[in-house]
């Protein structure tokens, strides 16, 4: 028979961690085992002969003092004879039913899965979220990358080899998606701490931890770094010349997109309330913009006309509703472009591509193409164009001291750029000699 332990309190119990079978005392054969990151509660009983030993529960979803109560009411059972059981249980063995004894009630420790975690913890913060996108992503990141890994364990269970068998296979190919990834099993596991569904040192944390075992991610990205293919200001106005000729609610879009020089989810979410056609100006709020700043776009005269040339629609309030309902998804545009660049190529033209990258041009790469355009051609001064693509000045001494949005000189930049997209072919720019003083 087990020797009666001296008994521990709350506190103690509490403090343990290392690995093993702890006697917690006040009732004997009771013990605290440890093993990782899980705690149970044990009762060591001897049956026919032979140890076994019960389980009484997690720790510290079963306290210390229930962990005595339970296991005196085993002890207390002892008074019937006890009979063998499939597993490491014992049961009295009644003498009104001898041949089938009725199961003693062990309460079983409630499960807690990463993957129910998970859509706990996204379900509680995607309210506070910057757009359902966000909340979507880490679902998609989680059920494809985790999930197959550890969604079926236990959240105390989870350890750094399985992060590691997690992130390994995609943090030299995929540092963006892995680093991510990683993030959110973190904040995922730190609530799961917080509810008190395991304990210890987070696995997923990244400081002195899985630093050790993987590479920098900075360090990846500068050598992996790709950017999004642009197309050269030369071939812009072909371009639009065979994207006008195209039918279509992505077409229009991608059209918008170039005039305005906006990131795509700006163009997807475009409300017709955010156009103000007496000032010519598309207000995109902060919840849709990547800085969460307000963002006032001047409309050159093309844009507005584009815009006066759109259906009303069926009463909502999107300017570029995807034919299913909803918001347009980036592949729409992204075949646009695909599907420009393919015929250009089929007529004997060169298509569509970035000479650098040498991939088709993609719908944020006008942005590029922008950019290019107003430092080459219309000479207009860097901080104007950075306000003009929605981009935080790089200087932060710059910044502090230019606060303002240079509205009036943007809506100059953006109708000489409407003008250019008309351009059918390039020449030698008339505006050359417009620097942006005269604007």
């Amino acid at each position: 028979m087990p020797k009666k332990a001296k008994e521990m309190s709350a506190k103690a119990v509490a403090a343990l961690r290392e690995q093993g079978r702890f006697a917690v005392g006040g009732v004997t054969g009771l013990y605290l085992q440890i093993d990782g990151n899980s705690r149970s509660w044990v009762l060591r009983v001897v049956i026919d002969g032979k140890r076994r030993q019960l389980g009484l529960g997690p720790f510290p979803e079963v306290t210390l003092a229930e962990a005595r109560d339970k296991a005196w009411q085993r002890r207390r059972a002892r008074h019937a004879p006890l009979v063998a059981w499939p597993g490491n249980l014992a049961i009295p063995q009644h003498a009104t039913t001898p041949e089938r004894p009725v199961p003693l009630q062990v309460t079983k420790a409630e499960s807690h899965t990463f993957e129910q975690c998970a859509r706990t913890y996204i379900a509680a913060q995607a309210p506070g979220w910057k757009s359902a996108k966000h909340a979507a992503q880490w679902s998609s990141t989680l059920e494809r990358y985790a999930y197959p890994v550890i969604g079926k364990r236990d959240v105390a269970d989870v350890s750094a080899a399985h992060v590691l068998e997690i992130l390994r296979p995609i943090w030299a190919t995929k540092t963006e998606t892995a680093t991510r990834v990683r993030g959110r099993i973190e904040s995922i596991l730190d609530w799961a701490e917080h509810k008190s569904y395991r304990h210890g040192k987070n696995p997923a944390r990244w400081e002195k931890n899985i630093e050790h075992e993987l590479p920098s991610p900075a360090k990846l990205r500068k050598r992996n770094t790709r950017h999004h293919p642009a197309l050269p200001y030369t071939r812009l106005g072909a371009f639009m010349v065979d994207l006008r000729a195209r039918p279509g609610v992505s077409a229009r879009a991608l059209e918008w997109g170039i005039l305005t020089a906006a990131r795509f989810q700006e163009i997807a979410g475009a409300r017709r309330s955010e156009v103000d056609l007496l000032l010519k100006r598309w207000t995109v709020p902060a919840a849709r913009m990547k800085r969460e700043i307000e963002h006032v776009v001047p409309l050159s005269d093309e844009a507005v006309a584009l815009f006066n040339s759109l259906p009303s629609g069926d009463g909502s309030d999107l300017i570029f509703p995807a034919p299913q309902g909803g918001e347009l998804c980036d592949a729409a545009l992204g075949a646009m472009i695909d599907g420009i660049h393919e015929a250009d190529v089929a007529k004997g033209g060169p298509g569509y591509m970035d000479p650098r990258e040498g991939r088709v041009a993609t719908q944020h790469g006008f942005r590029s193409t922008f950019r290019d355009w107003g430092a080459e051609v219309g000479f207009f001064d860097r901080e104007i164009l950075e306000h003009a693509i929605a981009h935080k000045l790089k200087d932060k001494a710059e910044a502090a001291y230019q606060r303002g949005t240079m509205l009036m000189k943007r809506a100059y930049i953006m109708q000489q750029w409407g003008k250019f997209c008309g351009t059918s072919e390039f020449r030698a720019p008339e505006i050359i000699a417009q620097t942006s003083r005269a604007a």
